[in-house]
């Protein structure tokens, strides 16, 4: 009988519009379509009986199971090895036009044995519309057809492939000798669409090579030489799986629900495009050499501004659908269990409606970096961000919710201010350098006063520390950043000082939580796990503060918290179990600037 298998031990393919985790079983049990934030195909990782499943299995009680990546690529490689033999599943999404917005997207299942003969067991049981719509089978020449309300998937076979019905579900038993192949290939697409054409072995083996070729052409524009090249480039793939190609706009997660406390309610939706992560990681793409991503998140963040379509009023929120769309209503899917039993499961995200006043920071971070400000459009672009900063001059100084997206109330967080700052610094820097008229004095005024405000009353002299809310002794890891952007020198003896307090209580075995729900209450049950963005930016502060023993030895402890290809979760939890949706992009690209940082301080160290 199945089991839920743990949130770490799947894979991630896709195709750049959507994506698809895969089990180390060989199990895929979680896919939306068309779009990451669609509703769900196979969602059993959120209920083994109702959410649906595409397993290709080895018919073997006694089969060992491996899995890894085709080296540089997003092609997964699933490994059996049983007492009769050894045989493989490689699955990968081929990329069609990626660009291009369609309702039409294809997994290719390739099994192939090795040594010996193994038997595989396929089953295709898909469950339309997060599970709560019933669907039909039409079994002809060899292809399943699926009909469901809105969409119909069509499964194909190559090779010795048979497929049977069971009820309104497909099933095949495939035996394989060494050096023999078969494939199956599942295609998605809106109601009434055309049936895809016969595919035949050369057509399979030809979408293999297009998509290894595909990946291995994009990841050779990287940069980065450094000490850990291996993950930093696994990170980088998986940040190019986690965006929406027709837009540039990277989800948080593939996932929705995936609890960050075992049978707790802290499970929430994250198929979506936050205005923080996304600016985040321009810097570390423009570092490691990925321009081209850079610039189309910045594309879409500038279509955001111009827009000014909010649900909030405000001229940015906080997160929006790939496709630009504020509208994010929050429901729970009551008819699902939970991952392991963690309900509620929520679709939408009410967070999207709350004041989080530190995207403007990020914002304008993201525009700035490299000084190429190509969404701006000429004067009209730059009027924009001028009217934007305008603005926030006169609205920095208010209670919101804060980065973490707590429910218990708005207080005067100390990152928000922090990251209204990096926006006034940023704009005069961008203003002055580029010659473009603009309110600097005003601007100016505006950045010094949220330095001085910040000092007074975001310091705490008893803690010695910079602390998470104005009139608070609480600590708060989002503050590590305060040296990445130039708020606050990195040996400064008041950042120090903060760093040694974050060290004695936020820091666990190198793992950092983000703050402490008991001492700071975020209107929610339960606890968390360590943040895993959080560890990574401590390597970051270590670094730069010269303490390189204890930041590398932080770093390298992090890497073994990795799952068995390379991906991380949200969180760490106490026995170092992955937790919270997956993969998640901050994660990843927290890593790579960890990464880089490291290596540019021990670069400098060994001169």
């Amino acid at each position: 009988m199945r089991s839920c298998p743990p949130t770490a031990d799947h894979g991630l393919i896709g195709d750049l519009q959507t994506a698809a985790l895969v089990s180390s079983e060989g199990v895929v049990d979680w896919f939306c379509t068309p779009r990451f934030d669609s509703p769900s195909l196979f969602a059993a990782l959120l209920d083994l009986e109702r959410g649906g499943h595409f397993a290709i299995t080895a018919d073997a009680p006694d089969a060992t199971v491996r899995q890894l990546y085709l080296p540089d690529t997003a092609i997964l490689v699933t490994r059996f090895l049983t007492a009769d033999g050894v045989g493989e599943v490689l699955d990968f999404m081929p990329l069609d036009l990626p660009e291009l917005p369609t309702a039409r997207h294809r997994m290719v299942r390739v099994m192939r044995v090795t040594r010996g003969t193994v038997r595989f067991a396929l089953e295709c049981r898909p469950r339309f519309d997060y599970g709560r719509a019933e669907h039909r089978l039409t079994l002809d020449s060899g292809v399943a057809h699926f009909s469901g309300p809105g969409a119909e998937a069509f499964l194909q076979t190559i090779g010795p492939v048979t497929l049977e019905r069971d009820g309104e579900d497909a099933t095949s038993t495939v035996v394989l000798r060494q050096g023999e192949r078969a494939a199956v290939v599942l295609t998605v697409c809106e109601a009434g669409g055309e049936q895809p054409a016969p595919m035949t072995d050369h057509d399979g083996r030809q979408a293999f090579d297009d998509t290894r070729d595909f990946w291995h052409g994009w990841i050779r524009r990287s940069r980065y030489r450094g000490r850990w090249q291996q993950m930093v480039h696994r990170s980088a793939i998986t940040l190019k799986l986690l965006t929406y190609a027709p837009t540039g706009a990277p989800v948080a997660a593939v996932t929705m629900g995936l609890p960050e406390q075992l049978g707790g309610e802290r499970n929430w939706d994250y198929r979506y495009t936050w205005v923080r992560d996304g600016s985040l990681s321009v810097k570390a793409l423009v570092d490691l050499g990925f321009e081209e991503e850079a610039h189309a998140f910045r594309l879409w963040l500038g279509a955001r501004l111009k827009a000014g379509k909010t649900v909030t009023g405000e001229p940015l929120q906080i997160m929006y659908r790939v496709d630009g769309d504020p509208h994010l209503a929050e429901e729970v899917l009551g008819h699902l269990e939970g991952y392991r039993g963690s309900a509620p499961v929520r679709v939408g995200n009410g967070a999207a409606d709350q004041l989080q006043l530190d995207i403007y920071g990020e914002a304008v971070y993201a525009l700035a970096e490299t000084r190429n400000v190509v969404l701006l459009a000429g004067y009209d672009g730059w009027q924009v961000v001028a009217g934007l900063l305008d603005w926030l001059a006169g609205t920095w100084d208010r209670p919101d919710e804060g980065i973490w997206e707590t429910r218990g109330g708005q207080k005067d967080f100390t990152y928000s201010r922090l990251m209204c700052w990096t926006a006034f610094d940023r704009g005069i820097r961008l203003a002055t350098e580029l010659a473009r008229p603009a309110d600097v004095p005003g601007w100016t005024a505006a950045r010094d006063a949220v330095l001085q405000q910040v000092m007074d009353r975001g310091w705490s002299r008893d803690r010695r520390a910079f602390v998470q809310h104005y009139g608070d002794e609480v600590l708060d890891a989002s503050l590590l950043l305060m040296p990445t952007v130039g708020f606050v020198s990195p040996k400064d003896p008041r950042w120090l000082s903060t760093l040694d307090a974050m060290d004695a209580e936020l820091v666990s075995d190198s793992l950092v939580y983000r703050y402490d729900p008991a001492a700071s209450p975020d209107g929610l049950r339960g606890s968390e796990g360590t943040f895993s963005l959080c560890s990574f930016l401590y390597v970051d502060a270590l670094a730069r503060a010269g303490r390189l023993g204890p930041a590398r030895y932080a770093f390298d402890k992090m890497l073994t918290y990795a799952n068995h290809v390379g991906l991380f979760a949200e969180e760490i939890g106490p026995t170092g179990e992955q937790l919270g949706n997956f993969p998640q992009a901050f994660t990843h690209l927290a890593l790579i600037t960890a990464a880089m940082s490291l290596d540019e301080e021990l670069d400098r160290a060994e001169v």
